[in-house]
Formats: structure tokens, C-alpha cells, sequence
């Protein structure tokens, strides 16, 4: 599975942005599909997650505001950020697995990544 993430960029505190996750190569029905960011200085973390299921997970401080999307006609899954905060600043990917059982928020849970893109919010 190939993926590519785009849609990022600036975005002022209290707006909104969407990041997609292209997929080529499989099915994202067939995958399971996880954000995870990394700021400057700090590790790669979980975002959220939309199991081949259906089924989704959020982070503590995105939940409410974040929302993870699939659209298996376009094999892609979305992240709608709403009212970003200046700590969601980060470099967002998206990886994708096909391993049914597994911790969703862990990264070496992944099988595949596609490249970052960058989401700056200001204040």
C-alpha cells in the first residue's frame, strides 16, 4: 500500500483545515488507518485511527475536535481538524496496516507510511 498525505499548511487558532490519506496499491476498507503527528523536539504521536471496522479512536486533547473520515469511493481517509489549536502544530502522516489485532495508537502497529505534511497554526 502506497499512501499520500496532503492538505496541509497554515491555519489560524479557532479555523479549520482537512489532511487526506490517499491510498494506492489496497483497499482502505481493507486497512486500518492512523494519523499520528510529531512536533519539533518530541516524539511521533497518536491522532486518531479508523479501523477497517469502522471503528475510530481519538487522542484525549483532539477528541471534539478532530474528526477521521473514510471515503472508500475516492480509497481515502481524511482528518477534518476544527478549531486548531497552536499545539497541533506538527508534522501529520498517515500509515496504514492490515493487522486485525493490535493497539490502533501505537506506531509500530503500521505497516506503511506515506510522507508528512505540515500544519502550522497560529495564535
Amino acid at each position: 500500500v502506497q499512501l499520500q498525505a496532503s492538505g496541509g499548511g497554515w491555519v489560524q487558532d479557532g479555523g479549520s483545515l482537512t489532511l487526506s490519506c490517499a491510498a494506492s496499491g489496497g483497499s482502505v476498507r481493507s486497512n486500518t488507518i492512523g494519523w499520528f503527528r510529531q512536533a519539533p523536539g518530541r516524539e511521533r504521536e497518536f491522532v486518531a485511527a479508523f479501523g477497517w471496522s469502522g471503528n475510530t479512536k481519538y487522542t484525549d486533547p483532539v477528541k471534539g475536535r478532530f474528526t477521521i473520515s473514510r471515503d472508500n469511493a475516492k480509497n481515502t481517509v481524511y482528518l477534518r481538524m476544527n478549531s486548531p489549536k497552536p499545539d497541533d502544530t506538527a508534522v501529520y502522516y498517515c500509515g496504514a496496516t492490515t493487522v486485525v489485532r493490535g493497539r490502533v495508537t501505537e506506531e509500530n502497529y503500521y505497516r506503511y507510511w506515506g510522507q508528512g505534511t505540515q500544519v502550522t497554526v497560529s495564535s
